[in-house]
């Protein structure tokens, strides 16, 4: 990719992130915060927006996620569950935050199957996990 359509690409996953992303993520901690399942769930759609957007910004310029866009992303969901599990755990979760917390799990991992299948197909999705076992060992993966 060259230079320009390499910036090109960074400044628009700028604005998406600032845009849709940085709102659906103010949308869900006020949901949390009012207590408030819709505006959690408003939130929810604005971060989903925003990966949607990410999506097709990687499919115009012909790219995947960066290893440093991976790495936010799985640092960042690693950070919400540990909060999450956290609040749980010490009993300070309602209702209603608890179905907010559950709803943006489901979300994100629906939003990572549905990712693998339209970018690798169903079976090449399956394949990036399923090893097959070394021959020659009675198939018992030792």
């Amino acid at each position: 990719m060259s230079t320009r359509a390499s910036a090109e690409r960074t400044v628009l996953m700028f604005c998406i992130w600032t845009g849709p992303g940085f709102l659906g993520a103010g949308g869900l901690v006020e949901g949390f915060v009012r207590d408030s399942l819709p505006i959690a769930l408003l939130g929810i759609g604005g971060i989903c927006a925003a990966f949607i957007a990410h999506i097709v910004v990687n499919a115009v310029f012909g790219r995947g996620f960066s290893r440093a866009e991976t790495a936010l992303g799985i640092g960042g969901f690693g950070l919400f569950a540990a909060l999450f599990v956290t609040a749980w755990v010490g009993g300070e979760l309602s209702p209603t935050d608890y179905l907010s917390g559950l709803a943006a799990f489901f979300t994100l991992a629906m939003g990572f199957l549905v990712y693998l299948s339209t970018r690798y197909g169903m079976r090449g999705a399956f394949s990036r996990f399923h090893h097959p076992a070394p021959s020659g060992n009675g198939g018992n993966g030792r």
